[in-house]
């Protein structure tokens, strides 16, 4: 029995998508809730599973295509996988021998065995290669079960030393350059990066941006993680690190200090009576902010937890939207790539967002001595149309005292 294959129904925020890539090919091989296609929005990936064993009978919506919410983008036929096997172009009047047969489960439901040698790859990937004159089979493929993706075609062109036909999805590849010019390649933007770029000039351009800095001392809670390592990752399982501190330390700044936990929206200013912390995360599509619910109520041990889950999720682009909306303050870690100080930019509609840096020694005077300390830059940028210079300072100076002093953290001091 045919059924359609739709793409998922959108939220309300989002208007339309772009297939991003198709897991199965026609007359492939799927098994009941399998992946099958991956969806790209604005936002995030959302993903098409099977919903019987069966096999795709058609593709509609090729790897690139928009399409709207609900919208048919292929065919599926409940049943036996053999029923719907494409035959070899070169056999297809022939029937597959029992040893065939019996080959066809380890060649994903390929129609050619395992041991011919003949490259599995996507419908994106067959169109480019033959658009090129490209051999397949000269192609290591990088997806799963040995997969040459679209991804893999390209590379292949534009590594070829010669210059051949260009794809047509490229409108300005470097094979259009003869050899020894200084090549060019132009790729469009994915709906999340378009996404994140329109947010981030819409942010600076909105909001009367500002940032202020200060510099805290990492030795107290550096010797507080190394004699309590052990223990704490023996007893929750997860490893204690710095963000669990200084989610905790800007949570008690937040109740302190109202205004930086707020927003606007239109002329009203929204102060929030909770504490929903995002934590900025770089992934290969862009980045994203999935978001600490309640922070207030949670142990270091739980924000660590659900920092690794959102990593985990946030690199396979299995986060849901629900998970990255309603935050009302922002984390962000450049110091994990080696920034040593920078000014980050507003998450709205929140009016305020915290940099953590690179931890360095450096010479400090401590009671009229020099002593080498382990120091991090704080920055935070804020809007002052919401937020007084007053406060923002004295937020961030609220921060350092704590993460200085971890006793505060506990003691509410």
């Amino acid at each position: 029995m045919s059924t359609e294959i739709k793409a998922p129904v959108f939220p309300e925020s989002v208007a339309e998508g772009t297939v991003a890539t198709w897991h199965k090919k026609p007359g492939e091989a799927c098994e009941r809730d399998e992946l099958i296609v991956d969806i790209e929005t604005d936002k995030v990936v959302l993903e098409v599973v099977a919903p019987a064993d069966g096999v795709i009978e058609e593709i509609i919506k090729d790897e690139g295509d928009t399409v709207e919410s609900g919208e048919v983008i292929g065919k599926f036929k409940a049943g036996a996988a053999g029923e719907s096997k494409p035959a070899d172009k070169g056999d297809s009047g022939k029937e597959e021998t029992s040893e065939a047969k019996q080959e066809a489960p380890a060649s994903s439901g390929d129609s050619a065995p395992a041991t011919s040698g003949e490259a599995i790859l996507s419908p994106a990937a067959r169109k480019l290669a033959d658009e090129n004159n490209v051999d397949p089979d000269s192609i290591k493929g990088s997806g799963k079960g040995g997969r040459v993706t679209k991804e893999d075609v390209q590379a292949h062109i534009d590594g070829k030393s010669s210059g051949g036909a260009p794809a047509a999805s490229q409108p300005a590849p470097a094979a259009e350059m003869p050899v020894g010019d200084r090549p060019e390649k132009r790729v469009p933007m994915t709906r999340l990066r378009a996404s994140i770029a329109k947010r981030l000039v819409q942010a600076q351009t909105d909001a009367a941006m500002l940032t202020t800095f200060n510099e805290v001392n990492m030795k107290p809670v550096m010797e507080l993680r190394k004699e309590y390592k052990e223990a704490f990752e023996k007893r929750h399982g997860i490893k204690l690190g710095f963000m669990s501190f200084f989610a905790k330390a800007a949570t008690e700044a937040l109740k302190r200090f109202p205004a930086v936990n707020a927003s606007i929206d239109g002329n009203d200013m929204v102060y929030h009576g909770y504490q929903d912390i995002g934590v900025a995360v770089s992934t290969d599509r862009g980045l994203v902010v999935p978001v600490l619910r309640d922070v207030d109520g949670m142990g270091l041990a739980d924000i660590e937890k659900k920092i690794v889950e959102y990593g985990q999720k946030a690199k396979g682009g299995k986060l849901g939207i629900d998970e990255m909306t309603g935050g009302t303050f922002t984390i962000t870690n450049g110091g994990i790539f080696g920034s040593l100080i920078s000014t980050p930019i507003l998450n709205p509609p929140q009016t305020a967002i915290l940099g953590m840096h690179k931890i360095q020694e450096r010479p400090m005077a401590v009671n009229g001595q020099v002593e080498i300390l382990p120091m991090m830059y704080l920055a935070l940028s804020y809007d002052h149309r919401m937020i007084d210079g007053k406060e923002a300072v004295q937020f961030l100076v609220a921060i350092k005292e704590m993460i200085e002093d971890p006793t505060r953290i506990l003691l509410d001091v």
